[in-house]
């Protein structure tokens, strides 16, 4: 970000009346907002408020992400098909609901958690002492609710919609990866990697547009909450047909990074027409290739991470053709690069396919290093 402008680093993401301060006096014409913290809680509502125009939802409408409970009973309201959930205040009658079931067990914080705040497992005791983690406040305020759900069998898809509040246009599908280790192995994460596109019968966006967007859409819009903004829906393709996994309030990373670069349109042609409720008209064209993206993880992530190691071989990852190399938690100290955060870097590589995009995406991704550095061999491997 500071080879492309300034860097305000004195206000925080969440301090609200900061960066509307800070918009104000840059007179900025527009804020679109990346993070689910900030428009959880409620930059959009004070930017709107000072007259500053604003892409992502109102605090309300945010909802979806910040709440998984409230999630939940929308979609109970809206008739979108989603797995059985309970939600639980204390630890006991949690207890006894998980002792009464089979696994896999899904344990959820209700808040948000940095993408740290789901436990999938086959063991009860694991699920039971993640209960007892949230509930005693292991997560803050985002864990003193937590959901139970069932276990939905099938592949992940990510489906995006751009909304204007009424409606919306559907982006270009990703497959993400949400496990830390090869073959879906390990503890959840925020996301090791994703492709672009994804293979998908033209029924199946159809029906994720028709039966989940439009519906939760039409919802809020009732209940006085337009949203506005990206939409990301986490889809799981059971036997029964897709159910909807998640919520997310934003395009979210590592999916934009493979999605955005093969948009053939204005991404800011985009945004107006959702701000302008004009969104229904707007036809989108893609690039035929493909895009391929690997997440490059710190050590001990997706628990505390281990930082401040020297990072090496960027320059010559992007030195391959077709290869972007996205920085996440990294720092600079003079010269040095170094790694700041759990998820450091994703590299992206494109291609007429996704066979070539994977090819140079790895290619990129050998010539960087940093001790501990951990990431997924088999990202869009096609297995």
């Amino acid at each position: 970000m500071a080879e492309l402008g300034e860097i305000i680093d004195t206000v925080a993401p969440t301090d609200i009346a900061g960066i509307a301060a800070v918009a104000s006096s840059q007179k900025v014409d527009l804020v679109v907002i990346g993070p689910e913290a900030p428009l959880a809680a409620g930059l959009v509502d004070a930017l709107t408020e000072g007259g500053i125009a604003a892409f992502g939802p109102s605090r309300a409408a945010a909802r979806l992400e910040s709440s998984k409970a409230f999630a939940k009973e929308l979609m109970g309201r809206a008739g979108v098909t989603t797995a059985s959930a309970a939600v639980f205040h204390d630890p006991g009658p949690a207890a006894d609901y998980l002792r009464s079931r089979s696994g896999p067990y899904v344990v959820k914080a209700d808040g948000l958690a940095g993408g740290k705040g789901v436990v999938v497992t086959d063991d009860r005791s694991e699920a039971l002492a993640w209960v007892d983690h949230c509930l005693a406040g292991g997560l803050g305020d985002a864990g003193r609710t937590v959901l139970l759900e069932d276990y939905l069998v099938g592949p992940e898809l990510s489906v995006f919609a751009a909304c204007d509040g009424k409606d919306a246009v559907l982006l270009a599908p990703a497959r993400d990866y949400k496990r830390l280790f090869d073959d879906d192995r390990g503890p959840n994460t925020g996301g090791m990697g994703c492709y672009s596109p994804v293979d998908l019968p033209q029924w199946l966006m159809a029906e994720a547009l028709e039966a989940v967007v439009r519906p939760v859409l039409g919802t809020l819009a009732e209940e006085g909450t337009p949203y506005v903004g990206f939409l990301y829906v986490g889809l799981v393709l059971t036997d029964e047909g897709p159910k909807v996994l998640e919520f997310n309030v934003r395009l979210g990373d590592p999916e934009a990074q493979v999605v955005l670069p093969r948009l053939g349109a204005d991404l800011l042609d985009l945004i107006l027409a959702c701000l302008e409720g004009s969104i229904g008209g707007v036809e989108l064209v893609w690039s035929s290739g493909a895009a391929v993206g690997v997440v490059l993880a710190s050590e001990g992530y997706p628990g505390p991470p281990t930082t401040g190691a020297r990072i090496t071989g960027v320059q010559e990852a992007v030195a391959v053709p077709g290869c972007t190399v996205f920085q996440a938690g990294t720092a600079r100290r003079g010269a040095r690069l170094e790694t700041a955060g759990g998820r450091v870097l994703t590299v992206v590589g494109m291609g007429e396919t996704v066979a070539e995009a994977r090819s140079a995406t790895y290619r990129a991704a050998s010539h960087i290093s940093w001790p501990g550095m951990q990431f997924r061999t088999d990202i869009a491997r096609g297995d």
